[in-house]
C-alpha cells in the first residue's frame, strides 16, 4: 500500500511538472480573441492559437524582415484583401483582436482555396501563389511536403502545438 501511494505521488509530481513545462512552451495569450475570430471564420481555435504561437510566440509587436504585422504576422497587403473581401472598412494590425481576426479571416479564406488544412497552413507560410503553382506542377490538390525546408518545419511546429492547445482553449 505504501509502494502504491509512493507511485502516485511521483506520478503527480511528474505530471504537474509536465503540465507546467508545457504551459511555458506553450503560451496562451488573448484567449477571448482567438475563440471570436476562429468562430467568425469557422475555425478551430486550436489551430488559430497555434498559427499565433509559431508565427509570433505571442508577441503582439512582431515584424518580420519582409514587413508581416503582429500576432499572426499579417502582410499588409494581405489584409486589405481580406478586409476588402469582407466590407472590414477599417483595422490595425497592432491590435491583437483585429490582427487575430484578419489572420483567421485569411486562414479561411487558404482553406476555402485548398480545401486541406495541411495544405492551407503550407500557403499561410509559404504563400497561396507557391502552394498554388507546387499543386500543378505535381497535379495533386493536396500537398504533404514543400520544396521549402523552413515551411515543412513551419507546418509540424504548427500541427504539435495544435495539440497542446487542442485542451486549452
Amino acid at each position: 500500500m505504501k509502494i502504491f501511494a509512493i507511485s502516485c505521488f511521483f506520478i503527480l509530481v511528474i505530471g504537474l511538472i509536465f503540465v507546467g513545462v508545457t504551459i511555458f512552451a506553450f503560451p496562451l495569450r488573448y484567449r477571448a480573441e482567438i475563440r471570436a475570430s476562429a468562430a467568425e471564420a469557422n475555425l478551430d481555435a486550436a489551430l488559430v492559437a497555434a498559427v499565433i504561437r509559431t508565427e509570433s510566440n505571442f508577441d503582439r509587436n512582431a515584424v518580420s524582415r519582409k514587413g508581416a504585422i503582429g500576432l499572426m504576422q499579417i502582410m499588409p497587403n494581405t489584409a486589405n484583401y481580406i478586409a476588402s473581401m469582407h466590407s472590414i472598412e477599417s483595422f490595425d494590425l497592432r491590435n491583437p483582436a483585429d490582427n487575430i481576426r484578419m489572420g483567421s479571416l485569411y486562414l479561411r479564406y487558404l482553406l476555402n482555396r485548398f480545401e486541406d488544412e495541411r495544405t492551407a497552413v503550407m500557403a499561410y507560410n509559404a504563400g497561396e501563389g507557391n502552394v498554388a503553382r507546387w499543386l500543378n506542377e505535381q497535379q495533386r490538390t493536396t500537398l504533404e511536403t514543400t520544396p521549402f525546408k523552413e515551411t515543412n518545419a513551419y507546418v509540424e511546429r504548427v500541427f504539435n502545438a495544435r495539440n497542446f492547445y487542442r485542451f486549452r482553449i
